[in-house]
This record gives structure tokens, C-alpha cells and sequence, in this order.
């Protein structure tokens, strides 16, 4: 049996019979004006954060969304996008597809605006995705391409970069580890399927995205998540695994390399009103800017000292350099 035919089996069980405690499910649940999540959907919220921003929202987008769980996001997603198959949920579990089907009954009770007929329910594999090229404005995963082997990984990542529309964003959330974990837990397809021994370093996450095409890219978020210790999985030390929120946009590639926004923030504080490096990044006095990694090393090789570059702070939530 493959490390995805457990996968498929394990989210089966989870759709016939919820787990509250499976995976991922202490995220909290974030609830917008007017919108009522049934509490079935809460117990199947099986992410490790949220891929749900209203920035990315606006002006109707058609929205794909993968991996359904209990249909929670799309039930969110709906809210920003109302209209008839204005949301598409993607996922290999029948029993998923068919848990979903029947909590959106129970949300149109609860919400007068939403209807089922919002949402576009598509048995399919992530790694083949049922969807046209170039026909999503806002793709998005939670807490399931961290399940993915490296070669699987590329694919289900460029699948979502060949059915987004130009400029259009995945939104992610997954776990990632920092620290080296053992072939015994990557080897787990248990662990594996419970999104826990297949986190990747960030850099190595980001790093999968731009090798995809994506030409900039957010991290929003960083999150605790969970500890492995030795008594409880086979490793001879803990191991810290964290969550975070991405977005990576279909921008074209700049010649000198993506645009990845850590949570950088330059601040000028000399003599003039403002500075002005001559390549598109105007500081203004004492007002920080955020920008991106790239900017930022340019900026500090300059070696000037009115010039403030902070550390990654892992939190970006918009505006800046480029």
C-alpha cells in the first residue's frame, strides 16, 4: 500500500466517523458577520490554519480549494463568492465529497444567504486536478500538501500553478519542521497522513514554490503546532514543528529572482525627508517599509547607518517595496 492509499483510507475513516482530536483540528474557528459554521463542519476542520483572507477576495473570484475536509472553508469561501459554482472543492475521498454534500444542508438552515449550489464538489486528485488552465483567481490547500513526497509535491504544486489565472494566488497553510527529522519518521505513512513527518524546512517549502514559477511570495503566519517526543514516536529528541500561512502569486519572475516577504521591515531615520535608492524602494522618515528578502540584503549592503533592517518576523500582511 503507498503512502497515499493510507492517506485516502485514514480521511475516509474521518468522514464516516469525525475525529475532533485527528490532526489538526484545535485551529480556532474564525466566523464572519452573519456567517454560521454548523458544528459538524467544526469537528471536521481538519487544517492547521486558515487559508480564508479577505484581501484575496474581492470582486467575485472563482475560487478552488482542495482537499474539502468537512467543507468549512468552502463554506467561507462561499461568503466572499456568491454565486452558482463560484467555488470549486477538489477531493479523492468519496466519503469526504459526500460528508460535505450533506453539512452544506445543514448550513443553508443555518445561513440564509448560502446555497449548496455555490459550491462545485469534483472527486479528483490533487495531482491531477479536474480543473481548466488559467480559470482560478484564488486557489487554496490546508494542512495536505505537507502529506506529499518531493515528487508528488511538485506536481500538486504545479498543478495549482497551471489552473490559476495570471496574478492569482494559492493560499496555503501547512506545518513545517526546522529540525532534521529520522528516515523512521519521514518512513511513517501514518505520521505522514496525520501531516506531522512530512514538514519541510520553510526554506525548502518556499523554495518549491518559485522552482514552480511563482514570482512572489508571502509568509502571513507562523505558528506553533505540535511537539514529537520520545515517548511518544520514535525519536531520541523533541522536535518543534510549527505552522504557517503562505501566499504565492503567479507574478512573472523578475530577472533578479522572486520576491519573498518575510516580515522584513526597513526603517530610515537620517537627515533628509526621505531616501531613495534608485531602483524602486523610496523610504520615508521613520515610517517602516516592508520588504521583501531580496530588498532587504540590497539595502543593507549599502552599509548605511540611518538605515534599520529588521529581522524576519514571519508575519506580512500586505503593502511595500515591490
Amino acid at each position: 500500500m503507498s503512502y497515499l492509499e493510507t492517506t485516502k483510507n485514514l480521511y475516509k475513516e474521518a468522514a464516516l466517523s469525525p475525529d475532533v482530536g485527528l490532526c489538526c483540528t484545535t485551529n480556532p474557528i474564525w466566523e464572519l458577520p452573519g456567517l454560521k459554521i454548523p458544528k459538524i463542519m467544526q469537528e471536521m476542520n481538519y487544517g492547521c490554519g486558515s487559508t480564508v483572507h479577505a484581501r484575496d477576495l474581492t470582486n467575485n473570484p472563482k475560487i478552488l480549494y482542495v482537499g474539502v475536509g468537512g467543507g468549512m472553508e468552502l463554506l467561507q469561501f462561499s461568503y466572499f463568492s456568491r454565486q452558482q459554482k463560484g467555488v470549486i472543492g477538489v477531493d479523492v475521498v468519496e466519503e469526504m465529497l459526500e460528508a460535505s454534500k450533506t453539512n452544506f444542508k445543514e448550513a443553508e438552515v443555518k445561513n440564509d444567504w448560502f446555497k449548496s449550489e455555490f459550491v462545485d464538489l469534483r472527486k479528483g486528485d490533487a495531482l491531477n486536478l479536474p480543473v481548466e488552465d488559467n480559470s482560478i483567481d484564488v486557489a487554496a490547500q490546508n494542512c495536505l500538501f505537507n502529506i506529499f513526497k518531493e515528487e508528488d509535491l511538485k506536481k500538486a504544486i504545479s498543478e495549482m500553478y497551471r489552473v490559476l489565472k495570471s496574478h492569482g494566488r494559492l493560499v496555503m497553510s501547512d506545518p513545517t519542521c526546522e529540525q532534521v527529522m529520522n528516515d523512521t519518521l519521514r518512513s511513517d505513512e501514518r505520521l505522514r497522513a496525520l501531516c506531522l513527518s512530512g514538514s519541510l524546512p520553510i526554506n525548502e517549502y518556499v523554495k518549491m514554490l518559485t522552482d514552480a514559477g511563482f514570482g512572489t511570495i508571502e509568509i502571513r503566519a507562523r505558528k506553533p503546532y505540535r511537539i514529537l517526543d520520545p515517548k511518544n514516536y520514535p525519536t531520541d529528541e523533541l522536535i518543534y514543528i510549527e505552522s504557517i500561512e503562505v501566499a504565492a502569486i503567479k507574478d512573472p519572475m523578475p530577472k533578479d529572482g522572486p520576491c519573498v516577504f518575510t516580515g522584513k521591515a526597513a526603517i530610515y531615520f537620517g537627515e533628509e525627508e526621505y531616501f531613495d535608492d534608485g531602483k524602486g524602494h523610496t523610504l520615508l522618515k521613520n515610517q517602516p517599509l516592508a520588504v521583501c528578502d531580496k530588498t532587504a540584503k540590497l539595502l543593507a549592503e549599502l552599509r548605511r547607518n540611518d538605515i534599520f533592517i529588521s529581522e524576519s518576523t514571519f508575519h506580512y500582511d500586505g503593502g511595500g517595496c515591490c
